[in-house]
């Protein structure tokens, strides 16, 4: 584990520390467990996506471990059109099917 890069703040303190995906995975579970324990559970609030992102496109993308580029590629359209789909309000049922689609095909 001696190969984590650290970030380090202004002063030159480690700040941060970036995980590789995969061991962070493992201890996903871990480090929520930690957290609830180290504070109040009241005030312990875990990150979800979707408090945070409202559009359906953007939220199954996301949900599906994809880039904007990626689901693009998928759909034989271009990222900005995605961009575009994602900054949208509202979506229709059936460009939300074809996004299912395309994600749904390639597990």
């Amino acid at each position: 584990m001696n190969n984590l890069q650290t970030i380090r703040s202004v002063e030159g303190k480690p700040e941060y520390v970036l995980l590789p995906i995969g061991v962070y995975n493992l201890l996903r579970d871990q480090i929520g467990l930690a957290l609830k324990s180290k504070h109040n559970i009241c005030d312990y609030v875990p990150f979800e996506v979707k408090d945070y992102v409202d559009n359906p496109i953007a939220l199954a993308r996301i949900h599906a471990g994809l880039t904007q580029e990626e689901l693009a590629k998928r759909m034989k359209v271009t990222q900005a059109y995605i961009s575009k789909l994602e900054k949208q309000d509202k979506v229709t049922a059936k460009v939300v099917k074809k996004v299912k689609e395309a994600i749904d095909k390639f597990k």
